[in-house]
Order: C-alpha cells, then structure tokens, then sequence
C-alpha cells in the first residue's frame, strides 16, 4: 500500500500503472514533470473531468493543465529581499498509433507562460542574495515558452521507448522520487544532476532512447541542442544542424524488480557538452550518482552527487543527502535534504568558498485541486556574499490544477 501512495503523492510514473495491478507497461521511468506523469496525477484531481474523459475516449487525447505561485522572502543585506512568480501550463498527449497499448506511439506537447510579480524572479532571487545556485529552477520571467513537442513511441511491448523533437531533459535525465521542483524540492541541488551538470535544456530539438536490458537494469541516451531557447522554438533547426553544440547523455541504473524502481535504484549519469558560442562557456563533462532506498516501507532516503569539468555547470563539485516522509494525511509529505557544494571557478572565479544548503519542505495537498507547500532553505557561507555567513528563505508554493 504504501508503495501506491507514494507514486500517486509524489506524482511519478512509470509509464501508465494501474495502481490496483501495479502494472508497469511503459519502457523506463519518467519524472513528475513529464507530460505523461502529470497527465496520471490529474485524473482524480481535475474538474470538467465529462469532457476531458470524451476527448481521451473519441480522439485518444488526454490533456490537462495547472497554475503555479511562488513567493521567497529573505533576510538579504544586498538589496532585493523577496521574490513572487508565477507560471500557467496545458499539456497533453494524443496517441497517434496503436493507442492504449503498450506498443503505442504519441504526440506529447507543453506549452506554459513563465512571469514575474515582482522586480526580481525566484529563478534569479539566489544570486540576489549572493548565493551561487538556483534556489528554483523554473519560475522565471520568459513568457509564453514551448517547453516540449515531441513524437513518443514505445517497442518491444513497452521494453524500449524513443522521443524525437523538442525535449526537456530533466524529464528522463538523472531523475528520483523527490526531484520536481513543483511540488517537492525547489532547489536545484535536490534536482537534476545536483548542479554539476551543464546546460540540461528544455524546449531543446534532439533525441532520447531508453531501454530495458532486463528486469532490473536500464539504460538511457540522449543528444539534445545545447543552445535550446524554448521562447523561440524554432531557431532550434538553426542551432542544432547548423551550429551542433549539442548535450549528450548516457545513464544506467539498477532496481531491485520494476516495481521498485523509484524506492530502491542506483544509477550513473553520463553527460559531455560541446563549447557554447553565443553562451561564451567551454566544453565540459561530468558524472553524477543517485542512491535511492526505503526503510520499513515508509521513509524514503537518497544520497546524490555529481562531478563536473567546465561547461557551464552551476558547481563543480556536489554532494546531497537526505529522506522524505508521510505527513499527516497519506496526501502529504514532507522532506528534507542536506547540500555540499563547489561552486565552479570557471562560472564564478577563483577561490571562491564552497557552500552548505539544506532545505525543508511540507507539501499539503488542500484539496483534490489545491497543494501547498511550505519551506525554508538555509545557506551557510553564500559564496557571492562576503558580508553573509548565513541566509535563512522562507518559501511558499501553490499548485492549483485543471
């Protein structure tokens, strides 16, 4: 029981599971954020659910959509100390060819708008502070942006999967069960590659494979545009063919059985990028490592880093460790995570201090549409901030979904 909670809480999938059978019939794991795993965790959540469901009956299209509200207060001495955005998204997927089997093949597509209500967005609110990082990776002020839109196709009885088109590679690339920076996490040490990998475009032309070589091993590939700039998605034809500056990715895992992938996985993610132009960053490559386990069914722990070499990564060096746990209600959770971080010298200088993060989060889900979550993120020794040894957040997200 405690397994299903936990994949319908925490909003993963792994494919499309029917949580009474526990089946999984997709080819791999994918997060919270794709398109797939945030259209399961709108079924018993959204309204006008007659007319959603006849759209997914007569044309094979399921789509649904959510608003997001951040708001970030500190005790900031630089100037600037607090922070609201906010983003809108509608997402969907229409299955093409042989729809509702496990061999199906689908377009997949989101579209957001990403604002700001205050001078300075939560995206950039870290580095008003001094801090070297992102204390939220995805509330920007972009605008309308195309974050995916791209053709899936599963083979092999679901055993094998390929994206081809726009991607974001933060929906298959070194993911685990606290990962989204919607509804658990925010700072990007929890997230994708711990911030040692560079780039990790989104909205960005390439491809991805996965592939299960057995039951408890898995491989993934992927090559994308390094120069992805989803407010224009279609200068990506331009920067992937005619420049090449590409992210290339390479992760194997370990499970115990498909059934605990997200509970009890080890993994190794591979990743190089090309020198970037216009971006002025070096060619770079790195490795990062999750270690994911549950104890007595209920707490759920991990232990991730990474390693980078130049390319525009955030940090150089990483290391993050910390468990999730049921709140109140099997609707609830709450985690916390502990982060040591280098700040990389080529992104920010030389002799630049490393830095220690820890975050707290409790994500109340209200009611079958609204989420809260509240947090605080402390940060000792803010590598940009000479005059701070120490910077207390508090934050304050809410979901609302359709």
């Amino acid at each position: 029981m405690i397994k299903k909670v936990l994949l319908c809480t925490t909003l993963l999938c792994f494919g499309s599971p029917s949580f009474g059978e526990e089946q999984y019939n997709n080819s791999y794991y994918t997060s919270s954020d794709s398109v797939e795993g945030l259209l399961k965790s709108r079924t018993k959540k959204a309204s006008y659910e007659a007319w959603k469901n006849n759209l997914q009956k007569e044309y094979n299209l399921h789509l649904a959509g959510d608003y997001h509200l951040v708001y970030f207060g500190a005790d900031n001495n630089l100037g600037v100390d607090n922070s609201v955005g906010g983003v809108a998204r509608i997402f969907g997927e229409w299955e093409l060819v042989a729809p509702q089997t496990r061999n199906k093949g689908s377009l997949v597509f989101k579209v957001e708008n990403r604002h700001k209500f205050t001078d300075v967005a939560p995206f950039d609110f870290g580095s008003e502070l001094g801090y070297a990082g992102l204390l939220q990776s995805t509330y920007t002020d972009q605008g309308n942006r195309l974050t995916v839109l791209y053709y899936k196709q599963n083979y092999l009885d679901g055993r094998a999967t390929t994206y081809s088109g726009f991607l974001d590679s933060t929906e298959y690339l070194d993911i685990y069960l606290l990962i989204s920076p919607w509804n658990a996490f925010g700072n990007l040490v929890f997230a994708t590659g711990s911030a040692t990998i560079a780039g990790m475009p989104d909205g960005g032309l390439g491809a991805m494979g996965a592939f299960w070589l057995n039951d408890t091993t898995y491989i993934v590939g992927s090559i994308v545009d390094a120069n992805a700039n989803p407010t224009k998605p279609w200068k990506g034809f331009d920067t992937f063919f005619r420049d090449f500056e590409t992210l290339k990715t390479f992760e194997i895992g370990f499970t115990t059985a498909k059934e605990q992938l997200f509970f009890d996985n080890f993994h190794l993610t591979f990743w190089q990028i090309d020198a970037r132009k216009d971006a002025g960053t070096s060619q770079g490559y790195g490795v990062s490592f999750s270690l994911t386990h549950t104890i007595n069914k209920e707490w759920f722990t991990f232990l991730r880093g990474g390693y980078s070499q130049d390319g525009g990564a955030l940090l150089s060096e990483s290391l993050s460790g910390g468990f999730g746990h049921f709140g109140f209600s099997p609707q609830d959770i709450y985690g916390v995570g502990l982060n040591w971080g280098k700040p990389n010298e080529e992104l920010y200088g030389n002799n630049i201090q490393e830095q220690y993060t820890s975050e707290l989060f409790y994500r109340y889900q209200a009611n079958k549409q609204i989420q809260l979550t509240p947090s605080v993120q402390l940060i000792a020794n803010p590598a940009l901030n000479p005059h701070k040894d120490f910077l207390s957040i508090f934050g304050l997200r809410l979901e609302a979904s359709f």
